[in-house]
């Protein structure tokens, strides 16, 4: 039993000194290899090395990545003197109306509500719109607020249920609600949804 046991022990020290003999000869010959055969043997991945993995090294992100390309917003629509022109059209019709009763359904000539009155603006001007304030709210080209230009629609909440028209100076001309007559009204007395040019 015992010689078996000794012998155990003389095996495992042979391959103990075997492996740690082919890793020495491994270290030493491997700048050899490399300048010889052009083969670079490549350390095992760590965080030290940048490595994710033998071989492949870990770039950078490149500047200007996918994830950092902001899409430009489309170029604001620029009115030409003819649209400038049918704008102010618009807006006088609008501003003519003031102190006409809101009617529901209203779209003149002694009544308005807030979509016939837009409406009936812009048919002044020689250009027809849509009867109701949700297909307003596609009308055109859209336009942000701080581009906003007299005669441009302005709808206003989440829901789109109300729109006027920008008349200048900070004020649209709203047939608000029953009761109520039409009005100027400061731009941003109500939350605005979209901002849209006829034409």
């Amino acid at each position: 039993m015992h010689g078996s046991h000794g012998y155990e022990i003389d095996r495992r020290r042979k391959r103990i000194f075997v492996s740690v003999r082919r890793r020495a000869v491994g270290t030493v010959l491997a700048p050899v290899i490399a300048a010889t055969t052009g083969l670079a043997l490549c350390p095992p991945a760590s965080a030290d090395t940048g490595q994710d993995g033998p071989g492949r090294a870990v770039s950078p992100p490149a500047a200007g990545g996918q994830d950092e390309v902001r899409r430009k917003p489309p170029p604001e629509p620029s009115p030409s003197a003819e649209d400038g022109v049918r704008a102010a059209a618009a807006v006088h019709f609008a501003a003519a109306q003031l102190g006409k009763p809101y009617r529901y359904g209203g779209t003149g000539p002694e009544a308005f509500d807030c979509s016939g009155l837009t409406q009936q603006a812009w048919r002044a001007a020689g250009v027809s719109i849509p009867r109701t304030t949700q297909t307003q709210a596609a009308v055109g080209a859209a336009v942000s607020v701080e581009h906003i230009q007299p005669g441009d629609l302005v709808i206003f909440y989440a829901d789109r249920s109300h729109v006027g028209i920008y008349a200048g100076g900070g004020k649209v001309i709203v047939s608000p609600h029953r009761g109520a007559v039409v009005k100027y009204a400061p731009l941003h007395s109500m939350p605005i949804s979209a901002v849209r040019r006829p034409g």
